[in-house]
């Protein structure tokens, strides 16, 4: 979480923003002090257009699967 955050030049303020939550909260995730809900995975995997799996450290490939979904 903490190097997509630095590669994309933000803040811990601006993530916990995006996430609406305080800053101590989105530290503790980040840190590792927490453990992270997987709605927060998401919605970061979603602001980064990562897979979850990347996020989670479980493939190198950043790019998220094509969705299944029919619309």
């Amino acid at each position: 979480m903490r190097d997509l955050r630095e590669d994309s030049d933000q803040t811990q303020q601006r993530i916990a923003d995006v996430l609406n939550m305080h800053r101590s909260v989105y530290r503790r995730y980040e840190s590792g002090e927490r453990e992270t809900p997987a709605w927060v995975v998401v919605k970061l995997a979603d602001y980064y257009k990562v897979s979850t799996d990347y996020l989670l450290g479980r493939t190198d490939e950043r790019v998220p699967y094509p969705s299944s979904r029919r619309k």
